[in-house]
């Protein structure tokens, strides 16, 4: 007869494990319980004194059914979608400059409000500009020697002063947080077909390498000086003319650029760990500029996603389809100028909420600070105030309604939170949902009406009744 031996090591190894699976299935769903005892509100309203305010916990209530002649949003936790990788806004020459006339005290004041990942906005996605854009105050580049064909005079020397000590400042108040991009509006004049860095033009044939080799120059230098990039958009609207830098690809010429030039120099200089993107332009053509470019494997393989813009009408419906028809490529919103008034904070949080519900896995505004003109800026450009404004003049430093509205994303949707079902039964609301990895949940509330409306959230069976002032962006998190 054959005995049979206990292996007494795995016989205790397997209980051990199997006690653990249970205490795990058990604590999770205790977890669950707790997330649903009640919620922490935190609201901004014009008709209110409340900015980002903590408005305390509100406790849930038993609901097996919610009412649908009552405005409702609905939040299904188990049904997740993307990932996202952050919010922020853009280092330019002109919020760097502005930055530099702080005085000490309001530098610290602005690095806390943007980047302190626990008592500010908490930013992790930030653009920058590869040289100069409309808001620098002035023209130039890394490569000012003409015909410089190997970059031997390449250099960047001229974001030594205001750029690169911003970004650092702001890497050290986010603990080095901070998902970077770049961004070219230009290549230099010489390169180009109207032999200028303004109102459009093309780039050469002769130098795709050339500018190709420039990227990778421009990377290299900045990780030189311990900021690492995280991406790369090809080209700042490249189907705009402007007074200000600009140069146009078509859909087949920045595809053939990626395919043929860029993307593998990137992979050949050990970068093809950057997020290419392509495009970064307006949502009403986009899903165009997306079929060209995704359907040539050989230059859709460089490409990480596709960066876009709100400035001409709203296409939501675009966003959505790039991501039904290429599921596998990233959605990152990259630009919204923006003027400083409630009416433009309510507009921005639309677009964030619409925005992410059509698979967006991140989302930047423009200008981080400019000063009380608006600038600096060499051409272009709007009037008025911005999210944040700075008066060179007296030393004041306004943080102004876009800024908290923009804060009820970037302050609770960490990198990383996954988005989860979230419908609204009225029209009078808008609403985003993320889960996040400490398993925190954050649902981003904005009444659209000019009217006090009381709404409920409803979460499996547990209801949330709360009432919004009129254009109100509510934050709840449980």
């Amino acid at each position: 007869m054959k005995i049979f031996k206990t292996n007494w090591k795995n016989y205790v190894w397997a209980c051990s494990f199997i006690a653990l699976f249970f205490y795990s299935a058990i604590s999770q769903a205790a977890g669950q319980q707790k997330i649903l005892k009640e919620a922490t509100v935190y609201m901004t309203a014009k008709s209110t004194e409340h900015l980002l305010a903590n408005r305390g916990n509100r406790a849930f209530e038993t609901l097996a059914q919610p009412d649908e002649n009552y405005p409702t949003i609905m939040i299904d936790i188990d049904k997740t979608f993307q990932t996202i990788e952050g919010f922020g806004g853009a280092f330019t020459d002109a919020s760097a400059i502005v930055f530099a006339k702080l005085s000490k005290e309001k530098q610290e004041e602005f690095l806390k409000a943007c980047f302190d990942p626990d008592e500010g906005n908490g930013y992790t996605l930030c653009r920058t500009t590869i040289h100069s854009c409309d808001y620098s105050d002035e023209q130039y580049t890394y490569a000012e020697k003409p015909d410089d064909i190997n970059l031997k005079h390449f250099t960047i020397d001229h974001d030594r002063k205001y750029r690169l000590p911003f970004i650092k400042r702001a890497l050290k108040a986010a603990k080095g947080n901070i998902k970077i991009y770049a961004s070219p509006w230009s290549p230099p004049s010489w390169m180009k077909t109207n032999g200028e860095m303004l109102h459009g033009g093309k780039l050469k044939p002769q130098y795709f390498q050339t500018w190709a080799d420039y990227f990778v120059k421009y990377v290299k230098a900045y990780e030189k000086e311990g900021i690492p990039m995280w991406g790369l958009t090809v080209q700042n609207e490249p189907m705009a003319v402007q007074v200000w830098e600009s140069c146009v690809f078509t859909a087949q010429e920045e595809r053939d650029f990626v395919r043929d030039y860029l993307g593998p120099t990137l992979k050949n200089n050990g970068l093809s760990n950057l997020k290419l993107m392509i495009w970064d332009h307006n949502r009403g053509v986009m899903y165009q500029r997306a079929e060209v470019i995704y359907d040539d494997p050989k230059a859709s393989q460089y490409v990480y996603g596709m960066a876009f813009h709100y400035y001409v009408g709203d296409h939501f419906d675009n966003v959505r389809m790039v991501h039904d028809a290429f599921p596998d490529k990233k959605l990152i919103y990259t630009e919204a100028g923006m003027r400083g008034d409630w009416e433009t904070a309510v507009r921005v949080a639309k677009n964030m909420i619409i925005d992410l519900n059509n698979w967006t896995n991140g989302w930047t505004y423009w200008n981080l600070l400019l000063d009380e003109n608006r600038g600096p800026r060499h051409a272009g450009g709007l009037g008025g105030t911005n999210i944040v404004t700075a008066n060179t003049k007296t030393g004041e430093l306004l943080f102004n309604p876009p800024f908290y509205y923009f804060g009820h994303f970037s302050r609770f949707i960490k990198p990383d939170a996954k988005r989860i079902a979230c419908t609204s039964n009225s029209d009078d609301f808008l609403a985003t949902a993320f889960i996040n990895v400490d398993n925190k949940v954050a649902v981003v509330i904005l009444n659209l009406s000019d009217a006090d409306r009381i709404f409920q959230l409803w979460v499996g069976g547990k209801v949330l009744k709360y009432s919004a002032p009129p254009k109100a962006i509510i934050t709840m998190v449980f």
